[in-house]
């Protein structure tokens, strides 16, 4: 409502100065309905209009009267009789009659009245498509409230999977400290596998949730979404009221939000009961009539079966967990909760992530490459060149030297590690370095520069036993000789014992 001062000077700015109605309530940030109907702009309206006659006349009692008796019947199909009487029109003629003239019938509601803890309704409610680095998630909210006193419950999940679907539950319920006796849902299939008249396949995974909590499932009539008018409703007043222009960052942040809102607003409004009551007051009444929580949570974890085959990572929800190099190429389980994921090697706990909702990103426990590096390095250790550069570090750019002027590397890498045989890593590291120094990258230089160290210490050159041609010997064990037996040789036969 506007007052008579802002009704004038609208009148003023319509009549004297010839403004469209369009600018009028810009300018006085005004809706165009209530500038209109400030102008009194209905009686300029042509309420009397010439209607031109239709090919569909002739025909307008026959379709009356056909859809008497059959008031659901097509267009399509009355075209299809008319024709056959004579009609030459168009079917958009008929359509557009038929939706005119076609019986409608409301149906009837009676008011839903429900006893304290008896029932509470059950949803989801799509949010769009948000963002996620890379990837593009839908969000969705897992919506429940209790039919007679209105306390509500609502959580923001990335996907509508089984999952989350039980996760939601169980929040609402330890939210609640209790749970209702009936939920009813709608025919969505986390709660309804098959339906054939009034059997009902339940889901098992809702079967095993209902069983631990104590309550009964209840799904709605077919096309009867009427019969959980209560959620619908809190859905569009959560879209509304709470989710329209707000700023968030990530999901954890928005369920804050959310519990934050519920608490403040959606609990303190008026209790649509008739009662001058708030929603939080009567969910004290209501809350001791709920049904008791059992003495251990419901798990709702996802499990599946994970094997990697070479890399020290697993899959799931196109992202890869790293897990231990031990655990490559063993079956075993991933178990992701809403937060979490956990990689188990029979009933022990071989990795622990924290869950990320991005796309093809790598979770990499530093521990497990570390564990992958130290193999790398002790089977690195085994081979030749490996146990070259390990004892002479400068062995390496020697060698790259080497190559770059056309030396073999595997001729070089052979012939240094004789001369590490021969004269130790002391003594071939400063030979390296020398020849490194006189940019002379060639072994003959190290064999130069050996024999010079040598000759200036006045050490005889070492000459290893060549054991090649008989490699049984390199092993074998010889046992020492009683050297006693020898001084029995020098002893005078016919000397006394004591002497």
């Amino acid at each position: 409502m506007i007052d008579e001062e802002t009704r004038a000077h609208i009148r003023y700015l319509f009549y004297a100065e010839h403004w469209k109605v369009g600018t009028i309530a810009r300018e006085l940030m005004l809706h165009p309905d209530t500038v209109r109907h400030a102008i009194e702009t209905d009686r300029f309206a042509n309420t009397t209009k010439t209607l031109r006659p239709s090919m569909t006349d002739p025909y307008a009692d026959f379709i009356r009267g056909v859809l008497a008796k059959h008031p659901r019947l097509r267009a399509t199909r009355i075209f299809q009789m008319i024709q056959d009487r004579g009609y030459r029109g168009s079917v958009v003629q008929v359509r557009r009659f038929v939706s005119c003239v076609r019986p409608t019938h409301k149906e009837a509601f009676l008011r839903l009245r429900t006893f304290l803890g008896e029932q509470g309704q059950v949803d989801w409610g799509s949010f769009g498509n948000v963002p996620v680095g890379r990837a593009q998630r839908q969000l969705s909210c897992f919506v429940t409230t209790l039919s007679y006193s209105r306390a509500l419950y609502f959580e923001f999940f990335f996907d509508q999977q089984m999952e989350n679907f039980l996760r939601g539950h169980v929040n609402a319920f330890e939210a609640w400290n209790g749970l209702p006796r009936i939920l009813l849902y709608d025919n969505l299939r986390s709660v309804v596998l098959e339906r054939r008249g009034s059997e009902i396949h339940f889901n098992p995974r809702l079967v095993e949730l209902s069983s631990h909590y104590h309550f009964s499932a209840r799904p709605c009539q077919v096309n009867a979404g009427n019969q959980k008018g209560r959620v619908e409703r809190v859905i569009r007043y959560i879209r509304e009221s709470f989710f329209a222009a707000r700023p968030w960052t990530t999901l954890e942040d928005l369920n804050r939000q959310a519990r934050q809102w519920r608490d403040q607003v959606a609990h303190a409004r008026p209790w649509p009961g008739g009662d001058p009551r708030t929603v939080a007051e009567v969910f004290a009444e209501e809350q001791p009539r709920l049904l008791p929580l059992p003495a251990h949570r419901f798990d709702t974890d996802l499990s599946v079966p994970v094997r990697s085959r070479k890399t020290i990572y697993v899959r799931f929800d196109h992202n890869d967990y790293s897990i231990p190099p031990a655990a490559v190429g063993r079956q075993l389980v991933l178990v992701a909760s809403g937060t979490t994921i956990r990689i188990l090697d029979g009933s022990q706990e071989v990795a622990r992530h924290r869950r990320t909702y991005d796309s093809r990103q790598q979770v990499l426990d530093p521990a497990h490459q570390e564990e992958l590096l130290k193999e790398k390095r002790k089977a690195l250790g085994s081979t030749r060149g490996s146990r070259l550069s390990q004892a002479v570090p400068e062995s390496e750019a020697f060698l790259d030297a080497a190559f770059n002027l056309g030396e073999s590397a595997r001729r070089q890498t052979n012939q240094l590690l004789h001369l590490l045989d021969l004269y130790g890593a002391r003594e071939l590291r400063a030979a390296i370095c020398e020849a490194l120094a006189r940019k002379t990258p060639r072994v003959s230089s190290v064999q130069f520069i050996l024999n010079q160290r040598r000759r200036a210490s006045k050490r005889q050159a070492p000459s290893p036993v060549d054991l090649s041609r008989h490699p049984e010997l390199e092993h074998i064990s010889v046992t020492p000789h009683n050297l006693e037996t020898y001084d029995a040789l020098t002893q005078d036969p016919d000397a006394p014992e004591d002497e």
